[in-house]
């Protein structure tokens, strides 16, 4: 009995010394051990950061024609269809000349009528002008008999009454050939009248002429018929009043061009010739280059009023149209027999314009990045907030005068230091810092949430135990995992 009481008294302290051995190492572990948020870090570096503007938009040629019929009627002949090549002056459509030909053989008959009204005009001037002389003649004679009857009056020859006879002839005759000058006038201003309704139904015919060979549709350039409106025996509306039918396109598919919508708040970094990197969705894993050669000086969404006035409106987005050159030479090696053109208008398309490039700068992801408040850099302490007062926090913070760009430097004494920086220029991954970091120094770069609120001015940090591998295998690419306090 006392050997089994022994035994078991062995059993009992060696289990009692078991549970003291465990909960001191547990104490220890514990003491030991440190809890916080995972993050990551990643040294600073010079590099190469070019920042761009991205933009999406439409593949167009450079020069599209449209073709509309100057005259109305029906098309009796179409002699291309729509991808054909045609060159200038080519011969494409007919419309229907039937009504126009009778056009032209009335103003024709115009024309000569009004020739006809001049001769006529003529004739009776040749008539007035004979007529004029013949009086003229009999005038002369008239004042010759006068003058002797005149004399012979004197001499008491011829009575009082032979005297004022030819006296009455004389002025007879002189009134007529002064009627005779006038009929004259009238008949020359009734040429110039039909010389003027000549010019007119000359014009006319001119005008009905050039109709008439409307009717026919002439190629206006070389290219390719891009589109083709029209079929055989539709009628369309010609342009000499309004808007007419526009029958085809003919675009010059070797020059292609981008045009895309560009914010107004990116609009003051873009200029002439800056370069630009093109990505059209029909070519996939595929980049072409190219440059600005137009900005527009009006924005495409402004709304005119029927006085000619335009809506200010500030509920909507303002873009401008960009047009962005594509580079030959980036893309003719897709050119191949048979399929001569690899783009065609209307491609979706996506840009990226370089708008500035500086080299050997240094520069953190752009997620290393945070903000603060003024005072919370002053060192006042606050308390955590709610999710509702982080909103509430968020929506106050709009003005931007309040806050300062941070980034949370790793330091050797297991701390974190909040730097205020000043950054530049940002491509789509890191952000240039110009001042507050040097070269080599270790940021944090994540997680979000302790970047933007969690971290604060002296936070501890510690790598943890399974990550030490990890920081081994990284520490060439410049990230590591480690714990915050």
């Amino acid at each position: 009995m006392a050997t089994n009481k022994k035994k078991k008294n062995l059993i009992i302290f060696s289990l009692v010394g078991l549970v003291l051995i465990l909960t001191i190492a547990a104490v220890l572990k514990g003491s030991n051990r440190k809890t916080g948020e995972t993050v990551e870090v990643e040294k600073t570096s010079l590099r190469t950061i070019m920042e761009t503007v991205e933009a999406s938009g439409k593949v167009f040629p450079k020069t599209e024609v449209k073709i509309s019929s100057d005259v109305s009627g029906q098309i009796v002949e179409l002699y291309v269809k729509e991808g054909d090549s045609v060159t200038m002056g080519q011969v494409l459509a007919r419309v229907d000349p039937e009504a126009y030909n009778s056009q032209v053989e009335r103003a024709a008959a115009g024309v000569n009528s009004a020739k006809s009204a001049l001769a006529n005009s003529k004739s009776q001037i040749e008539a007035a002008k004979a007529q004029k002389e013949q009086l003229a003649a009999q005038l002369e004679n008239a004042k010759q008999i006068h003058k002797r009857n005149e004399k012979l009056f004197k001499d008491g020859v011829v009575s009082q009454q032979d005297f004022d006879a030819s006296l009455t002839t004389v002025k007879q005759l002189e009134s007529n050939v002064r009627a005779a000058e006038a009929n004259i006038r009238s008949a020359q201003q009734t040429a110039q009248s039909s010389e003027f309704q000549i010019k007119s139904a000359e014009a006319s015919l001119r005008e009905i002429n050039t109709s008439l060979k409307r009717t026919t549709i002439y190629a206006n350039m070389s290219g390719i018929l891009s589109k083709l409106n029209v079929e055989k025996g539709e009628r369309v509306v010609g342009t000499s009043m309004m808007a007419g039918t526009e029958i085809m396109r003919i675009a010059d598919l070797k020059a292609m061009e981008v045009q895309v919508e560009v914010t107004e708040n990116d609009l003051p970094r873009l200029a002439l010739g800056q370069k630009v990197k093109i990505e059209i969705d029909a070519y996939l894993d595929r980049k072409f280059t190219g440059k600005v050669v137009e900005i527009a000086h009006t924005a495409n969404n402004l709304i005119s009023s029927g006085t000619g006035s335009v809506n200010l409106t500030t509920d909507q987005v303002t873009n401008f149209i960009v047009t962005i050159d594509i580079d030959q030479d980036s893309y003719k090696d897709l050119a191949k027999p048979g399929k001569p053109y690899p783009f065609r208008p209307g491609m979706s398309a996506s840009v990226e314009i370089f708008t500035n490039t500086v080299e050997n700068v240094v520069s953190v992801p752009i997620q290393a990045v945070g903000t603060r408040d003024k005072e919370e850099k002053k060192g006042k302490q606050t308390k955590e907030k709610t999710v509702n007062e982080e909103e509430a926090t968020a929506a106050s913070s709009s003005n931007f005068d309040d806050l300062i760009e941070v980034v949370f430097v790793a330091t050797k004494g297991d701390t974190v230091d909040m730097r205020t920086v000043k950054t530049g220029i940002q491509d789509n991954d890191y952000i240039q810092i110009l001042s507050g970091l040097k070269e080599g120094e270790e940021v944090v770069i994540g997680p979000y949430a302790a970047v933007s609120r969690k971290l604060e001015q002296g936070s501890k940090y510690q790598i943890k135990e399974d990550d030490k591998d990890k920081k081994k295998k990284k520490a060439s690419e410049g990230k590591v995992s480690v714990e915050v306090d």
